[in-house]
């Protein structure tokens, strides 16, 4: 599910942010990133429910904390990473493990120059409270509609069963765990294989910004684009993202 052609975003947005890096004197500063995947509790704390991906332990949130500002990325390969901020802007972006490095590390750049926020993960009963604002507005700006939620995040995607229902909800998932399993009433298609049907059956699309780690996220806005279609990008992971693309994103919880 990627496609060639043009530079992707996060090619796009390393050149914005390399530009921006000069500007402010930060490239060829002692600016020390240290990148580790968080325990579930140091991430998201102790929710009521137990089954956010971060906590049966199919993902970690990899934190990149430049002079004390920090950004998050959701990943499936954490690994540690310690150097300046311009070995990132040099990383290869081939791989999940890189792109969590520097899409952590551009949420906590932008984050240090105050033109970003939210970009550390909501803890506790926060994860229940976002879904239900998620789900709120979207029900006040497009009324009774048809929702496709790419990526499982299974508060969000119980809150938009019970306000859209489970005929008009539609979810993509890329676990084995999940694909083929009914959550609240819907079945969690395989995302390397539907998703571009749920685009096309969906009039607005909810986008985890996990996307933006593991590849996916150029074929699936380029299909959005190419149908017309609404969207929204959710979650900290793709704060920075967003921020420098234009992109629509919700956080409601986010912390900074």
């Amino acid at each position: 599910m990627k496609d060639e052609g043009a530079p992707g975003i996060l090619e796009q947005t390393r050149i914005r942010i390399r530009e921006i890096a000069q500007k402010e004197q930060l490239l060829h500063v002692d600016v020390t990133v240290l990148a580790k995947p968080l325990t579930p509790e140091e991430a998201i704390g102790h929710p009521g429910r137990r089954d956010f991906p971060i906590i049966i332990g199919k993902e970690r949130v990899l934190e990149a904390a430049i002079r004390g500002s920090k950004g998050h990325a959701y990943t499936d390969a954490p690994r540690e990473f310690l150097g300046a901020l311009d070995d990132v802007l040099n990383l290869g972006l081939s791989s999940n493990q890189n792109r969590a490095i520097y899409v952590a590390t551009l949420n906590a750049v932008l984050n240090h120059l105050g033109m970003v926020d939210k970009t550390v993960h909501c803890r506790d009963e926060d994860p229940e409270e976002c879904a239900l604002e998620i789900a709120q507005v979207l029900s006040e700006k497009h009324g009774s509609t048809d929702v496709g939620l790419i990526g499982l995040n299974p508060a969000i995607a119980e809150r938009l069963i019970d306000t859209f229902g489970p005929d008009h909800v539609r979810i993509t998932d890329l676990s084995a765990d999940n694909i083929g399993e009914r959550r609240f009433g819907v079945e969690i298609w395989d995302g390397n294989k539907r998703t571009e049907e749920l685009i096309d059956v969906s009039a607005v699309i909810v986008i985890t910004g996990t996307t933006l780690v593991n590849g996916t996220f150029d074929h699936i806005m380029n299909r959005i684009r190419a149908q017309g279609k609404e969207y929204i990008v959710y979650g900290v992971t793709a704060a920075g993202v967003c921020h420098l693309s234009g992109l629509r994103r919700v956080c409601p919880k986010g912390r900074t």
